[in-house]
C-alpha cells in the first residue's frame, strides 16, 4: 500500500489520501505522476482523471457518484463538486465463485460458552426484565434499584465523589477551588456477587407498545422474543399491564416460533390482574430472585466455533473505515463463515449501490429477490417522505470523507466480506441458517444493533472512525477503530486498532485473524469489551417508519 495514497480498484478513477497532500505537490501514481489542484486532507479523495459534468465517479469498482461539473484530475471531490449516483440492479445475474480463506488457525479451537437446550450456545448468562407496554417503564426501573445493589451486579457512579466535593466546596464558598479538582472517575467496581455464574440482569425499557400502529407493536413483541430466545439470555421477567397492542400471546407466538425448544423460564405478570403495584411487584422479585438461583447453576463448557453468530455492524464511520476497519470484519466473517458459523450484515440504507453484488452473492432467486424488495421498498418509503438512502450520510460522515452514500455503503459492504449470502430476514426475524445473513434494519447504529441482538447475535463487532460508544444489553460489542489516531484518544471505548491497515504494518487477513481470536476470548468470558465495562446497555426498537 503506498504511503501516500490509495487504489482501491483497478478500475477507479480516484484514489484514497492517505495522509494529508498538499495543493501544488506531486504524487507518483503507478509510472505516472499527478500534480494536486487542492489540498487533499486525509481519508478523502481526489480524481485520477479530468471529469465532465455528467461523468460517473469509480470506486471500489462500482459507480458511487457523478460529477456536477468539470473536475481537473488531481482535483479534490467534494459535496459541491460531485452528487451520489448509483447503477440500477436486478435479478440475479451471476454464481459466486467463492474461494473460502484458511482456517487452520482456527479449526480446533472452542470457546467456553452456556448451552441452551434448543442447541445454541450463548457467551454470556443474562437474565431480562422487559415491559409490553411503555406504561411498565417505571416498574421496570423499580425492580432495577432493587436487584443491582444487593446482589452485586451495580457499579458505583464515578462521578458521585467529583460532584460531592463540588459541593462542599461551593458550601465553603471556595468555588474558585473547582476548576483544579480531578476529573477522572473514581474506582467504579462492582460490590461482590452473590450468583458467580450470571453475568449480569438487563433492563429493557422503550416507548413503543400501545398506541402506535398494529405492526409496531407486533414488531415489539417480534424484538422481545428474539431477546428472550438469544442464546445469551437464560431467561426472562415481563411486565404487562394487560390492556396494550403488544400482547404478551404474540411474543410467546415468535418466542416458540424462533426457539421452539428453548426451555427457558419466562415469569410473566399481567398488573391489572395482580392487584397493587405493591403486590405484582412483590411476586415479580420474589419469583425472579427463585429463578436466578436456578440460573446460577448454568456452567461454561468448551463449544465449537461454529455456535458463534457475529452482527456486522459500523457507526461513526470515516473515510479509512471502508479500507482498514471495514474488510478486516469481513475476512473475520468469512473465517467464521468457512468454520460454519453465522455473521449478520445489517443497515439497508448503507447498501445502496451494491445491491447487484450481493443478489449476485445470495444462494438462491428467492433470497436474492427478498433483498431486493426489501431495500425498494425501504428507499420508496424514504422518499416518499421527502428523504431517500442518498440522504444517509451524517455530517460527522462527510466531514471525514464519506461525502455520498455510495461510497459510504460501498465501503460498509466490505464488513459482508466475499462469502454467499445463505439467508436474507426482515425487521424482527431471527437467524436460522449457518453462513451470512441479511438483516433489514436501519443505518442508525442502535436500531441496527438492537436488532442484530434480537436476531440471535451473541457477540456483535461494530467498526467506527470517528469513534461512538454504543453497546447492547445482551450482546457483547467489539468496538474496532479505522484509524490508530481514533485508539490512542479514546482508548475506553477501542477494543481493537486496525490502522495498521493504513500504515502498512499490518494486512487486512493479520488484523481479521486478530479480530476473531479477540472474539472468542470475548465468547468465553475471559475478556469484558470496552462497551461493557462502560455499563453502555443500547436499546432502542425500530418505530417502522423511515429511519436511516
Amino acid at each position: 500500500m503506498s504511503k501516500e495514497s490509495l487504489q482501491i480498484h483497478p478500475s477507479d478513477n480516484v484514489l484514497v489520501a492517505l495522509r494529508d497532500l498538499d495543493a501544488g505537490s506531486t504524487l507518483t501514481f503507478g509510472d505516472s505522476q499527478l500534480t494536486l489542484k487542492d489540498h487533499i486532507a486525509a481519508k478523502h479523495k481526489l480524481s485520477l482523471q479530468d471529469l465532465e459534468p455528467g461523468d460517473e465517479i469509480i470506486m471500489y469498482g462500482i459507480t458511487v457518484g457523478k460529477a456536477l461539473e468539470n473536475i481537473e484530475a488531481g482535483s479534490a471531490l467534494t459535496i459541491e463538486n460531485i452528487a451520489h449516483k448509483t447503477t440500477a440492479f436486478g435479478e440475479k445475474s451471476a454464481d459466486l465463485d467463492w474461494i473460502k480463506p484458511d482456517i487452520s488457525r482456527f479449526k480446533d479451537k472452542t470457546f467456553m460458552g452456556y448451552h441452551r437446550n434448543d442447541g445454541r450456545v450463548g457467551t454470556r448468562n443474562y437474565w431480562v426484565v422487559i415491559p409490553l407496554v411503555f406504561c411498565e417503564n417505571r416498574n421496570v426501573g423499580v425492580i432495577k434499584e432493587a436487584f443491582l445493589e444487593e446482589l452485586g451486579f451495580a457499579k458505583t457512579n464515578p462521578y458521585k465523589n467529583l460532584v460531592r466535593e463540588m459541593a462542599d466546596l461551593y458550601k465553603k464558598g471556595n468555588q474558585s477551588a473547582i476548576e483544579s479538582l480531578a476529573s477522572g472517575p473514581s474506582d467504579s467496581s462492582a460490590s461482590s456477587r452473590i450468583f458467580d455464574n450470571i453475568d449480569g440482569i438487563k433492563f429493557l425499557t422503550h416507548q413503543l407498545g400501545c398506541g402506535g400502529t398494529r405492526q409496531d407493536s407486533e414488531a415489539l413483541c417480534a424484538l422481545l422474543a428474539g431477546y428472550i430466545a438469544n442464546p445469551n439470555v437464560a431467561g426472562a421477567t415481563i411486565l404487562s399491564l394487560g390492556c396494550q397492542n403488544a400482547e404478551a400471546e404474540t411474543l410467546f407466538e415468535k418466542l416458540n416460533q424462533f426457539s421452539p425448544n428453548h426451555g427457558k423460564p419466562t415469569l410473566l405478570f399481567v398488573q391489572q390482574n395482580e392487584g397493587t403495584e405493591a403486590q405484582m411487584l412483590t411476586k415479580a422479585i420474589k419469583s425472579t430472585f427463585l429463578e436466578l438461583t436456578k440460573v446460577n447453576e448454568q456452567k461454561r463448557k468448551p463449544a465449537q466455533l461454529n455456535h458463534l453468530v457475529m452482527g456486522l455492524e459500523c457507526g461513526g464511520s470515516d473515510g479509512f473505515s471502508g479500507i482498514s476497519a471495514n474488510p478486516a470484519v469481513g475476512y473475520a466473517s468469512d473465517l467464521l463463515v468457512t468454520l460454519g458459523g453465522s455473521t449478520v450484515l445489517s443497515e439497508f440504507p448503507e447498501l445502496c449501490g451494491v445491491e447487484q453484488e450481493l443478489i449476485n452473492r445470495c444462494v438462491d432467486d428467492e433470497k436474492a429477490e427478498k433483498f431486493a424488495h426489501l431495500m425498494e421498498s425501504y428507499n420508496s418509503r424514504a422518499e416518499a417522505v421527502g428523504s431517500g438512502f442518498d440522504m444517509n450520510p451524517s455530517p460527522g460522515n462527510i466531514k471525514d470523507g464519506l461525502i455520498t452514500d455510495a461510497i459510504k455503503s460501498a465501503g460498509a459492504a466490505k464488513k459482508g466480506g466475499t462469502s454467499p449470502v445463505q439467508d436474507v430476514l426482515d425487521y424482527g426475524e431471527f437467524v436460522k441458517n449457518p453462513g451470512l445473513t441479511l438483516l433489514c434494519t436501519p443505518g442508525n447504529d442502535v436500531e441496527s444493533t438492537t436488532a442484530m441482538a434480537g436476531a440471535g447475535c451473541n457477540v456483535i463487532l461494530f467498526t467506527t472512525g470517528l469513534g461512538t460508544p454504543t453497546g447492547n444489553p445482551v450482546s457483547p460489542v467489539v468496538k474496532i477503530s479505522s484509524n490508530t489516531k481514533l485508539a490512542t484518544k479514546m482508548p475506553d471505548i477501542i477494543d481493537i486498532d486496525s490502522g495498521g491497515i493504513i500504515s502498512g504494518e499490518k494486512s487486512i487477513q493479520d488484523v481479521g485473524e486478530e479480530i476473531l481470536e479477540y472474539v472468542i476470548q470475548v465468547a468465553s468470558g475471559e475478556k469484558q469489551t470496552k462497551a461493557q465495562q462502560l455499563e453502555q446497555d443500547d436499546f432502542i426498537p425500530w418505530k417502522r417508519g423511515v429511519s436511516l
